[in-house]
């Protein structure tokens, strides 16, 4: 499973071919979820997303959280994310 897979699953993002021609965005708005990735490498990050989007404050925490737990089995398959059923994903 790959990190766009995961948060669809977790019904932070989808896809629609309706909206933003199928482009992954955040449920309930048009914004792509490419552009939090985006934001994320550029200076300021993290703090000016949230300031641009104030509304995804929420589900961009969430993105860093599963993102997070996708690092730790990937780096530790042995973890307790395994045990609770979070499989090792394809990166």
């Amino acid at each position: 499973m790959n990190i766009e897979e995961l948060l669809q699953k977790r019904g932070i993002v989808h896809r629609d071919p309706e909206i933003m021609s199928g482009v992954p965005v955040f449920v309930g708005t048009r914004v792509p979820l490419k552009t939090f990735f985006d934001y994320l490498e550029g200076e300021s990050g993290l703090a000016e997303f949230i300031n641009d989007f104030p509304y995804l404050e929420t589900q961009a925490i969430k993105v860093l959280e599963n993102v997070t737990k996708m690092m730790l089995s990937v780096e530790n398959p042995s973890n307790a994310y395994q045990e609770i059923g979070f499989k090792t994903p394809s990166l």
